[in-house]
């Protein structure tokens, strides 16, 4: 039997959840109705990525900007967050699955607060694969923040300026310690980044499925890896057929 997983697979996949208001709509349902399709998805999402042998997934859940969507929607969405950890983390769990967030803590509401704190804390021994929540998340207030606490160490002497270089700065930001996303993926056929984590996709490949997120499957996430896989990386530098040898 042919294995589905590509030649290539990479070992960091983020994505970005788009679709789910526009799925709904279609429907003729509400977008709360689009959200709770979308959390199926997370469920299939995590199980076909460990199957596929990635060792990373970031889940782009909730961004900074989304505390503009309307009071009745950041509730709904707060509310799925809730159910989805506490339904479904003993599972995660049981299946060796390590949980971490990133993002600004902050101003998020006590309880949810302490759920992701124990989600964090009871998976983190786990080996499986490393499910990465970005929750109230922007990649322009992540690198003020990594800035922030790095201005600080200089001031109290514990930096010196001139030895801040990209290793300081990606050892300050919420990912430290993660490598960056082999690929981006973005469902709904948005063609964008959206803030989401700008410094880790410097190198990034990215594929733009157009299909909604609800509707993003088993087999829609297979025909995503193997899009990567079909790509040549060069970081920069050029492939040997592309080198030219001046006489």
């Amino acid at each position: 039997m042919q294995s589905e997983v590509p030649i290539s697979t990479p070992r960091h996949v983020a994505i970005i959840m788009d679709g789910n208001g526009r799925w709904a709509k279609a429907r003729g349902l509400p977008r709360t109705a689009g959200h709770k399709a979308g959390v199926e998805r997370v469920r299939e999402a995590v199980r076909t990525a460990a199957e596929a042998k990635i060792d990373y997934l970031t889940l782009f859940a909730f961004s900074s900007e989304n505390w503009r969507r309307p009071e009745q929607e950041v509730s709904d969405l707060m509310g799925l967050l809730r159910f989805f950890i506490r339904k479904d983390l003993a599972e995660l769990h049981r299946e060796n699955v390590r949980v971490k967030v990133i993002g600004c803590r902050q101003s998020i509401q006590p309880d949810i607060r302490a759920l992701l704190v124990d989600a964090e804390q009871r998976t983190r021994e786990n080996t499986g694969i490393t499910l990465v929540i970005a929750f109230n998340y922007g990649a322009r207030d992540e690198m003020v923040r990594a800035v922030r606490q790095i201005a600080e160490a200089v001031q109290s002497g514990e930096l010196e300026p001139a030895s801040i270089d990209e290793a300081v700065l990606s050892a300050h930001i919420d990912t430290a310690g993660i490598p960056d996303p082999d690929v981006v993926i973005r469902t709904s056929g948005e063609q964008r980044l959206s803030n989401f984590l700008l410094w880790q996709a410097a190198y990034s490949e990215f594929v733009f499925p157009s299909c909604l997120w609800p509707d993003f499957d088993r087999a829609a996430f297979h025909e995503a890896l193997a899009e990567y896989a079909r790509r040549d990386r060069r970081f920069g530098a050029v492939t040997a057929p592309d080198l030219v040898v001046c006489s």
